[in-house]
């Protein structure tokens, strides 16, 4: 079984040799396709099935991808279960690991909580790359709400991060949260990556987000294709204001205001392919049948790029 004293030990190539199963094969290519279709396990969360019972709901409702969540992948890992049997698991069902949702401090200007935070995203990338994920998310984790960001100091941050992904080529994508105060709209986000000096900087942008921090959606237009892989995919009604949402208003797209087709042209425009990761927390959802869910969100994605 993985344990935390080997993967802290492991690093680089050494890890990658240790625990990739042989049966992982590269991800292909979807250069051919604009638009991949994902499912944010947190969509299905309230129903409380389990890491594999979710992923094969995913599976059966005809998704390209799952994105994860690393305490559900931990939880899988304490009870004695094993993380090359998990990848398999997921190979077996026709699945990609598309990104991996983290929340470690790399972000805090304390230098022993950012090291601790660090050393955790570490492990996690361990994690990640044994399952054939080459994606993890960086949001501002730990920062204070309404804190000041410095830009400059937070790009190095992330250049560090970016460093420590290449490692096991699992890549931080730099997330902000609407409603954090701290990292809260995508011209902060751009600015942190352009401060990083990076070529391998990369935004993850959210609908619902992008409403609620105020950032507006024209802004996805000044982004070139790969400086986006994978964007959150939800909605928004437009009958509470803004201030008063909150991540489990978020309802299926299409269901809201959200200018879902600027957005979809936009992200077309860009070129290269994107993940579509649908990401909900609605209690109303969780209370209805997984599959059901899955299959109702899936389809709305798709109607929604067919339409384009």
């Amino acid at each position: 079984m993985l344990n935390r004293r080997r993967l802290l030990k492991l690093t680089g190539a050494a890890a990658l040799t240790a625990f990739m199963p042989s049966f992982i094969k590269a991800s292909p290519n979807h250069a051919g396709g604009a638009f991949r279709f994902c499912l944010n396990t947190s969509t299905i969360r309230g129903q409380n099935m389990g890491l594999l019972k979710s992923l094969e709901i995913a599976s059966a409702a005809g998704y390209d991808g799952v994105e994860l969540w690393v305490s559900d992948i931990r939880d899988y890992l304490k009870k004695g279960n094993k993380v090359d049997t998990l990848a398999k698991f997921i190979a077996d069902h026709n699945l990609t690991v598309e990104d991996a949702i983290s929340f470690t401090t790399w972000m805090v200007n304390d230098t022993t909580k950012r090291k601790a935070g660090l050393q955790e995203l570490e492990e996690e990338m361990k994690i990640m790359a044994a399952l054939g994920c080459h994606r993890i998310a960086a949001p501002p984790s730990g920062v204070g709400k309404n804190e000041p960001v410095d830009f400059q100091q937070a790009g190095i941050y992330y250049r560090e991060i970016l460093e420590l992904g290449r490692k096991y080529k699992v890549m931080p994508q730099l997330e902000f949260w609407g409603a954090s105060g701290t990292l809260y709209c995508l011209g902060q986000a751009l600015s942190i990556a352009a401060a990083a000096n990076d070529p391998a900087a990369r935004i993850l942008p959210d609908v619902y987000h992008l409403f609620r921090g105020g950032s507006g959606f024209n802004g996805l237009k000044l982004v070139n294709g790969k400086a986006i892989e994978i964007i959150h995919m939800n909605d928004y009604p437009g009958n509470k204001p803004v201030n008063e949402q909150t991540d489990g208003d978020r309802v299926y797209p299409g269901d809201g205001v959200a200018p879902l087709k600027q957005i979809l042209q936009d992200l077309r425009a860009m070129g290269g392919t994107k993940v579509l990761s649908l990401e909900l927390f609605n209690k109303t959802y969780w209370a209805q049948d997984a599959l059901l869910v899955a299959k109702t969100g899936l389809q709305k994605m798709k109607a929604l790029v067919n339409a384009l």
